[in-house]
């Protein structure tokens, strides 16, 4: 189980969505980090080519393995950390000491889009369709299991292809996700696009009460929200 600390400061405004700034005296960035100046970090690889996933904010696999090939490539230190001589390689650096990335995002393959407006209502849609009966908590739970799957390594690498995977999740067999998301379920998304993660890094979720799957009930639970039990 992992514990995911968002880095809490002032709020930085990118292409209609809201994150949440590093501190001012962040020096690098490691995986297992979540926060705004990893967005921008993703950014900054995917305008250079080295990053084709969704923007998330997590600092996963996918963002290690680009850091090292960014490295490679550019006669650095390949430890897959975004320190100062990284970062500065990358492009210039905020006041913070972070690397500042353009608001455009690498539109690449087929089953990508433009990272933010498109991935606010992606998971929106499915945190509407999934857990609009939840609380709020649980609702960003939901957008955080999907954001988890983007960058485990497991899954597909674009919120869009982890939604859509076949088998995946009831509102995309059924049709509910393409309900309209209400507010809740737009907020819920912002929080979890911010690093906000009250499962601890769970993959999975399921209700007890429906479900049918021997496989899902057999995982070791992480943490029960409302009706749904998070696993990995």
């Amino acid at each position: 189980m992992r514990k995911l600390p968002a880095l809490i400061a002032s709020c930085a405004c990118a292409v209609g969505i809201t994150f949440l700034a590093a501190p001012a005296d962040a020096a690098l960035l490691t995986q297992g980090m979540r926060s705004s100046d990893v967005v921008q970090l993703q950014r900054q690889l995917a305008n250079h080519g080295y990053f084709y996933a969704n923007t998330t904010g997590y600092y996963g696999n996918i963002t290690s393995n680009a850091v090292k090939q960014f490295q490679r490539d550019h006669g650095l230190s390949v430890d897959g950390v975004a320190g100062p001589a990284t970062l500065s390689k990358l492009g210039t650096k905020s006041s913070s000491g972070i690397v500042t990335a353009s608001a455009s995002a690498s539109s690449g393959s087929k089953g990508t889009y433009r990272a933010d407006q498109d991935s606010l209502d992606i998971l929106a849609h499915i945190i509407y369709g999934e857990a609009r009966g939840e609380s709020f908590e649980g609702q960003v739970a939901v957008g955080a299991v999907v954001l988890n799957r983007v960058q485990s390594g497991e899954f597909p690498n674009t919120i869009w292809g982890v939604v859509m995977q076949p088998g995946q999740f009831t509102a995309v067999a059924d049709g509910q996700y393409y309900l309209k998301p209400n507010k809740a379920a737009y907020d819920a998304a912002r929080q979890a696009l911010r690093g906000v993660d009250p499962t601890n890094g769970s993959l999975y979720y399921y209700n007890p009460r429906i479900a049918t799957s021997e496989w899902s009930m057999r995982r070791p639970a992480v943490i029960t929200l409302g009706q749904h039990i998070f696993t990995n």
